[in-house]
């Protein structure tokens, strides 16, 4: 074990970064990383499949105070799109101050504290694992929509989807975003041609998609008070959610890393404010009412397009996006375990990376815990919607906070600006935060406050045991020399064979002394074993001496382990080594055959003593009668 540097902490938050300098195919380890556009296309789905439930979001609230309500859906929608540009522009400034990623998570751990920064990882752990069950069983739920008969079998289908999305994820980020750039354009594409198109209506062009289901707006007008507004900027608010997914996952860029991951934060801010605006501005021009069964935004492409190709083109873009949009947690949640397995607070294994620069461990682990949600939610997305968009604005204010810290500590040209912009940001964020919470604390966001604080506690337990450990191997310090010990070597056998002699050749090449030890198994049956084994040895003669180990059960290990403690317990400087012999089968099935002998002394004496273990191998080439090599 060894400690690892933080990078995130040299001054100024910066890193340097080789030029790009265009010519030719990126090489190395470069190839498998970002574009701008791949970046786009792998980390913005999450924010982009919200315009189809975003607006929903705003409407179904409003639509409680009647269609006086609904004419507040534009002014609702305004405001968020004015938090959203906030928040773009805010992200842009991370990227530049924090090139090496982590997102809120580096920026809080900084410049408010370490505590902060791990409630801010716990904030976007969560949202992150959210986000990959409410988009996989959103888009499932659209898909049932279109095919009812498929509804009884839809945690099957989201656990499909989510094995897919895990799949393509793992032969690394450049390989996934390159096949999810065509479903992202697609989509994007429709949404703009339903906004065009609806923009030069002046009726809608048809009601079919609706016609049949019942009206979800309420039956009398009543005020529309600042509560009631509140919730529908609450509830718009989810379609913020992934907005730093590219501030997180800023390594996974091609060189200049930064620049392209600001120019894909601008163009993500850019996409989804149309978007937002230009669909509630058709709402209120087509007077649109939420009905029970039919989407908003189906009837939006329905009163924009007409009952067509084109509307089923758009209905299929969506339940596609909205399946992929669990990408966005793909592309960003391994990125930040990894760093806080840098730090420490996670296991080092998620600090590791595949050959495809793919944080495996990671992945997997967002795939497991997001497979437990989908069936323990049983696939249905309104029981995991309200647990959403929680943990990230926590997210958003703590990073806008300890951005206003970091331009009053730099103090660079143009500093008072910008921290002026990140204080207006976390302004906004905090309250957002405040609102969001409190609307939807009954509807299950309790287990959200009730979540984080455990998590920062695994984070802390994690951290205190990689101390412990830290101490115990004095890392930091310099060692001792090393001397040399007396070697034991004990190497358990059972009979002869080729396989013992080359194992005790590998033992007297190792250690100083060697001794081969059998377990004598106290029945009628074992008892003859060990004669026989004790003759056979005596007419060999291989110079290693052969101790009976008496077993007053049929234990195996237990024996062994009692007399490596007595050769330590008389000899405390001696060093002791068990060695293992075992057969590598030629093909894997035949591990079955064997009889787990080697795991099973193991396993005891790394569980009991201190003794070294090495299990020596010999592969079997050819047929299973092959000749033996080691």
């Amino acid at each position: 074990m060894s400690t690892l540097v933080n990078t995130d902490e040299r001054p100024g938050g910066t890193a340097e970064e080789p030029p790009d300098t265009g010519a030719g195919k990126p090489a190395g380890e470069d190839r498998h990383r970002l574009t701008a556009l791949q970046g786009l296309a792998a980390l913005s789905l999450d924010a982009m499949a919200s315009v189809a439930y975003g607006p929903e979001a705003v409407v179904l609230v409003l639509a409680a105070a009647g269609a006086h309500g609904l004419g507040f859906t534009l002014p609702v929608t305004l405001a968020i799109a004015a938090l959203l540009a906030v928040l773009v522009l805010s992200y842009r400034q991370v990227i530049s101050a924090f090139p090496d990623g982590g997102g809120s998570y580096a920026v809080a751990k900084r410049h408010l504290g370490r505590r902060t920064g791990l409630v801010t990882a716990a904030s976007l752990v969560l949202d992150y694992v959210l986000n990959v069950a409410v988009s996989v069983t959103a888009g499932v739920a659209a898909l049932t929509s279109a095919f009812p008969s498929l509804y009884a079998d839809r945690l099957w289908i989201c656990l499909a989807v989510l094995a897919l999305v895990t799949a393509v994820n793992l032969r690394g980020i450049a390989e996934s975003a390159k096949a999810f750039m065509v479903p992202t354009a697609v989509f994007v594409g429709s949404i703009l041609a339903v906004i065009a198109a609806g923009l030069f209506r002046d009726a809608p062009a048809s009601t079919e998609a609706a016609a049949g289901h019942a009206s979800a707006l309420a039956g009398h007008a009543t005020g529309v008070g600042a509560l009631l507004l509140l919730k529908a900027f609450a509830a718009g608010c989810s379609a913020l959610t992934g907005v730093e997914a590219v501030a997180n996952a800023v390594p996974s860029f091609r060189a200049p890393r930064t620049r392209r991951a600001q120019r894909t934060e601008v163009a993500l801010g850019a996409l989804l404010g149309v978007m937002l605006i230009g669909l509630s501005v058709l709402i209120g021009r087509f007077h649109l009412q939420p009905v029970e069964g039919v989407t908003v935004l189906a009837q939006l492409a329905d009163a924009s397009l007409g009952h067509n190709w084109a509307f089923y083109v758009v209905q299929f873009a969506t339940v596609v996006l909205l399946a992929l949009a669990a990408n966005t947690s793909f592309g960003g949640l391994p990125v930040l375990m990894s760093l806080l397995a840098r730090d420490n607070y996670l296991p080092h294994v998620f600090a590791l990376k595949a050959d495809r620069q793919v944080h495996r461990h990671g992945v997997l682990a967002l795939a497991g815990v997001s497979a437990l949600l989908l069936v323990l939610s049983g696939g249905d997305v309104n029981t995991l919607v309200p647990l959403f968009a929680i943990g990230v604005f926590v997210g958003f204010t703590l990073c806008q906070v300890g951005m206003v810290r970091h331009w009053r500590r730099e103090r660079s040209a143009g500093w008072s600006g910008k921290a002026l912009l990140n204080g207006f940001g976390a302004l906004l964020t905090g309250v957002s935060a405040v609102v969001v919470t409190a609307t939807k604390f009954q509807e299950g966001a309790w287990l959200i406050v009730v979540a984080l604080p455990l998590l920062v506690l695994v984070f802390e337990a994690v951290h205190r045991a990689y101390g412990r450990i830290g101490e115990r191997l004095e890392l930091g310090r310099v060692p001792e020399a090393p001397r040399r010990c007396h070697s034991v070597v004990v190497v358990p056998v059972s009979s002869l064979s080729r396989l013992t002699s080359k194992a005790l050749t590998a033992a007297v090449s190792l250690g100083d002394e060697v001794v081969a030890v059998t377990v004598a198994q106290p029945d009628a049956e074992g008892r003859r074993a060990a004669e026989s084994l004790r003759r056979d040895w005596e007419l060999w003669k291989p110079g290693v001496d052969l101790v009976e180990l008496p077993a007053a059960t049929r234990a195996l290990g237990r024996p062994i382990v009692d007399y490596v403690r007595e050769l330590t317990d008389r000899h405390p400087d001696n060093r002791v080594t068990v060695l293992i012999p075992e057969v590598e089968p030629a093909h894997v099935w035949q591990r079955l055959l064997q009889n787990q002998r080697g795991a099973v002394v193991a396993h005891a004496v790394r569980r009991d003593t201190d003794a070294v273990i090495c299990r020596l191998r010999f592969r079997l080439i050819g047929a299973a009668d092959g000749p033996v090599r080691p």
